[in-house]
């Protein structure tokens, strides 16, 4: 499935719910189903800088496609890390980098984050386009 057809998705998803209280526990249940990252790489190199709470990313390549995982103390914030891992990982560099990532406005939750999570939501999608740029090479 491609990272365009993940974002659909989502997007079709999200619009069941009536109200954003809805789509938050959806969001919380996302992130208990995030795969988790191993302990050795719960280190201070591969926490996300610019987030407030602690979410530590790591990215590998297999066969041609960059595999994410991730975790972070705070629920919310774990939820919105594996939204992101489901819309970008298993996918190429080329196809990570130059990512949209429209599903964010269009399921409207940029207007409904703390403008630190918001924040942080960035630089966790940031992280991992720059992840994508890096592992680049050993494709």
């Amino acid at each position: 499935m491609s990272i365009e057809e993940i974002e659909k998705e989502i997007a079709e998803e999200f619009s069941m719910f009536d109200d954003w209280m809805g789509k938050y526990e959806h969001i919380i249940e996302l992130g208990k189903s995030l795969p988790v990252i191993e302990e050795k790489y719960k280190t201070d190199d591969r926490l996300i800088k610019g987030c407030q709470s602690r979410v530590w990313l790591h990215s590998e390549i297999k066969d041609g496609k960059i595999v994410y995982t991730a975790d972070s103390d705070a629920i919310i914030t774990k939820g919105l890390v594996a939204l992101v891992i489901r819309v970008l990982s298993e996918h190429s560099p080329d196809e990570i980098v130059n990512a949209k990532m429209d599903f964010i406005n269009q399921i409207g939750l940029t207007q409904h984050l703390s403008p630190t999570r918001a924040n942080g939501l960035v630089n966790m999608i940031k992280q991992m386009k720059l992840d994508a740029l890096a592992l680049k090479t050993k494709v």
